[in-house]
């Protein structure tokens, strides 16, 4: 088993992050709104698409012996997905990321919010990239290496936008960028951390693996609907985000039937 791939594979999610957290050091101390509404935008369709072709199709798929049933185990995994990230919303105090002051009240500093928010929102990213990876290592048909590279690039390419997004703040918060760059750093090691997790968990768990599927699927979900889309669409009314929204999940698609 090619195991410097799969190490390639979970690590080139967190590369995009870090690439995009280093954008502190080139651009100012904001993005633009139209700007921030296309990178969201880009990358909330890139997560769409990942979900469905890299995840909840191969769940289907690998649920065909169930015959009508064959539905059930992506949607109970998708629902699971959901509640486990909506609960994790509930529980944990951060910031959205059209920085509202919502979920529990706390004395955290609202640095430490935006870093948990970050940190939160690559969580199912990080899931997803080990679970479509165990799949190929434990030899699941319906995974391919290049399948799960393409989920992992895909990834990548959101998280370079979404790095920044969520950097930046941290920089207009009055961080020095050397500090808003080890923090952005920091909150995107929970990907490969996850998806290791995922992988080494993997063997005892592989006749469930179309509910682990479906569930990274759900979780990723999650954060487009409650945070993304939200941000994409607020302020004055413009169609860029919508547009950036369709080449992000044309893109993915793209590389998901391409490369798998």
């Amino acid at each position: 088993m090619d195991y410097a791939s799969i190490i390639q594979g979970i690590m080139i999610p967190f590369i995009g992050t870090s690439l995009g957290a280093a954008c502190v050091f080139f651009l100012k101390d904001s993005i633009g709104g139209r700007i921030q509404r296309a990178l969201t935008g880009f990358a909330s369709g890139v997560m769409i698409s990942a979900s469905f072709f890299s995840l909840l199709l191969p769940a289907i798929e690998q649920s065909s012996s169930l015959g009508r049933l064959g539905f059930l185990p992506a949607s109970v995994g998708f629902a699971i997905g959901m509640l486990f990230l909506l609960l994790l919303d509930k529980l944990i105090p951060h910031i959205h990321m059209d920085k509202s002051e919502e979920g529990p009240r706390s004395g955290l500093k609202r640095t430490t919010k935006l870093i948990l928010a970050v940190t939160l929102h690559n969580i199912p990213e990080g899931m997803a990239v080990g679970v479509i990876y165990a799949g190929w290592l434990y030899g699941n048909s319906g995974i391919s290496l290049a399948g799960a590279l393409a989920l992992s690039i895909g990834i990548a390419i959101q998280n370079f936008p979404e790095g920044a997004i969520v950097s930046m703040p941290l920089r207009a918060e009055g961080m020095s960028k050397g500090k808003t760059f080890l923090y952005g750093v920091l909150s995107g090691i929970v990907e490969p951390a996850g998806a290791l997790a995922v992988i080494l968990a993997a063997g005892i768990l592989v006749p469930v693996m179309p509910y682990l599927l479906s569930f990274a699927a759900g979780a990723m979900i999650y954060v487009v609907v409650e945070e993304l889309i939200p941000e994409m669409s607020e302020g004055e009314h413009s169609n860029i985000g919508t547009v950036c929204f369709a080449l992000g999940f044309v893109l993915m698609m793209a590389l998901d039937i391409g490369l798998g």
